[in-house]
Formats: structure tokens, C-alpha cells, sequence
């Protein structure tokens, strides 16, 4: 009888939130409040931290910025309280040491108080074969990515789930949903981010934190210096984003309680593509579309604007 019972009830579920999903693609998500949140956001010195920042700014948060350069931060700072910010703090961590991110968090819990919206967003890339990738670079890619993520929800959960309150997002990447040439240790890490945002959201629904969402970003590459040099091969279908856009669709995501958000749009068809079509047929495609050859005019971000 609880065979049957549950696989009824399966079955009325897929119809209704099939439905719904389909609804929603003809009227907009009514967008919460998030007067009076604590929103820290990691690497939010330059690029698409900064922007979400901004974003964030006339929303009547209070904004804690992290990163590894204290005036790039500082300049962060400045132009979000031109934006409106109620109040920002500005704090210098390196998220690749788990001591420094413990330390900067217990600081953080002191002087501000408990963060509400986590965002993970500081990211590095090599840019290299794996096989040509120093192992301290590769290293160093998978705890800025991936383990960061685990030490900012060791210090910043407790209180969300004493709460039954926060947001956590992930800005991960494309490359964490498929495996890219020349981007071995890179995908890895945003793989890994991706598994890790999803376990920890189910572990909140199991443990009844239902008030604790999730939010996990795949954009394609982005136009703020990380991937220069990295091209395209049908701009019109997967175009290099524009920055602005990005941030506005992530704080878009948030303020909906949108669980995946993929850029651009033919994301998501592609990632279906890749779960249903046969192996050998996913590699012509793949070739198609450039992806064998994304990053073999790879520069980078210069290093002055570190």
C-alpha cells in the first residue's frame, strides 16, 4: 500500500510542478525582501563581486566585502555607498587558508553580526593544460573554488539554521556542469562546488531548515578579465557575457529564491543535450561548438589588477 500511495503521489507532483515550472516561464516570480539582510560577499574587489555588490546596495542590506586586495575592496566600498548601502565593512581575506577564513568570520560575527546571504563568488583559474599546471597552482585553484565554500558554511550555517533563515550561493560555473579542454583542475573545482552547494541543501531540507535557500550560478564565460583571451565560436548562441547583466540576473536569482541559474539561456538546453545524447554524438557536438578549443588563445586577467 505505501508502494502505491507514494508513487501516486510522485506522479501528482510531476504534474504540478511541471506545471508550475511551465507558468513560470509566462509570469514573474514575486521578488522578496531583503531590507535589513547581512549579505558577505567573497572576492568582492573587482569583477563580478563588486557588480553583485552594487546590485545589492540600494536593496537596504548591509554589505561585508571580502578579499585578498584591501583597495580593490576599499574602492568596492565606496562605490556601493554611493549606490545607497545602509552600511559596508570591508575585510582583507585569503579564502585559499582555512585559518584566515575561520579568523575573518569570527571577526565578522563580532563586529557586525550574523551574515544572512552568503555569497561564495572568489574564483581563480590557471589557464593551463592539466598536464603543464604547477601542482601549487592547482592546489591553489581547488581551495579558492571549492574548499573556501566548506570553511564560509562552517563559520556562517550555525546561525542561519539557528534562524531557519539565510541564503547560500554558489557562483560557480558552466564548466562545473561539463568538462572543458585546458580547464582540468578549474572544472574540477567548480564540479565540486556545485556537488557541495546541492548536498548541503538537502541536508537543510531533511533537517527541516526549509527558511535556508540555495542558489547555484553557471554562467558561461564572462567578460571581466578572468578569460581574456578565450573566444567563442557562436557568439550569437553562447556569446562572452557582459558583466553587468550577470550580476543583475544573480541578484535576480537571489531575491527569487531561484534555485539554478544558467547562462546564457541555451545553457540549459545544452545540459540537457549532454545527459540524453550518446556519448560519441556529445563529442561531435562539443567540437561544434568549440568547446576542444575555448582556451588556446587563454591570457587571463593581468596581474596589476590583482
Amino acid at each position: 500500500m505505501n508502494f502505491l500511495l507514494e508513487t501516486l503521489q510522485v506522479l501528482v507532483l510531476s504534474v504540478y510542478f511541471n506545471l508550475e515550472a511551465f507558468l513560470k516561464l509566462f509570469i514573474p516570480s514575486r521578488k522578496k525582501s531583503v531590507v535589513g539582510e547581512l549579505v558577505l560577499i567573497t572576492g568582492a574587489g573587482s569583477g563580478i563581486g563588486r557588480l553583485v555588490a552594487l546590485e545589492f546596495a540600494p536593496l537596504g542590506v548591509s554589505l561585508v566585502l571580502w578579499d585578498i586586495s584591501q583597495e580593490g575592496n576599499k574602492e568596492t566600498a565606496r562605490l556601493a555607498k554611493e549606490k545607497g548601502a545602509r552600511k559596508v565593512h570591508t575585510y582583507v581575506c585569503d579564502c585559499s587558508d582555512k585559518a584566515d577564513v575561520y579568523r575573518v568570520a569570527d571577526q565578522v560575527k563580532r563586529e557586525v553580526g550574523d551574515v544572512s546571504i552568503l555569497i561564495n563568488n572568489a574564483g581563480i583559474v590557471t589557464g593551463k593544460k592539466f598536464m603543464d599546471a604547477p601542482d601549487s597552482l592547482i592546489e591553489k585553484t581547488l581551495e579558492v573554488n571549492t574548499m573556501a565554500h566548506f570553511w564560509t558554511y562552517k563559520a556562517f550555517l550555525p546561525a542561519m539554521m539557528a534562524n531557519n533563515h539565510g541564503h547560500l550561493v554558489s557562483i560557480a560555473s558552466s564548466a562545473g556542469l561539463i568538462g572543458v579542454s585546458g580547464l582540468a583542475d578549474y572544472c574540477a573545482s567548480k564540479f565540486g562546488a556545485i556537488g557541495f552547494a546541492e548536498s548541503v541543501a538537502l541536508e537543510m531540507l531533511t533537517a527541516g531548515k526549509d527558511g535556508i535557500k540555495t542558489t547555484i550560478v553557471c554562467p558561461y564565460f564572462i567578460n571581466t578579465g578572468m578569460f581574456d583571451g578565450c573566444q567563442t565560436k557562436w557568439p550569437r548562441l553562447l556569446p562572452i557575457l557582459d558583466p553587468a547583466y550577470v550580476a543583475k540576473k544573480i541578484v535576480n536569482a537571489i531575491l527569487t529564491d531561484q534555485v539554478y541559474l544558467l547562462l546564457p539561456r541555451a545553457m540549459y538546453v545544452l545540459m540537457a543535450f549532454k545527459n540524453i545524447l550518446p556519448v560519441k554524438l556529445g563529442m561531435v557536438l562539443g567540437a561544434y561548438f568549440g568547446a576542444l578549443n575555448f582556451m588556446d588563445s587563454f591570457r587571463g586577467r593581468e596581474k596589476k589588477d590583482k
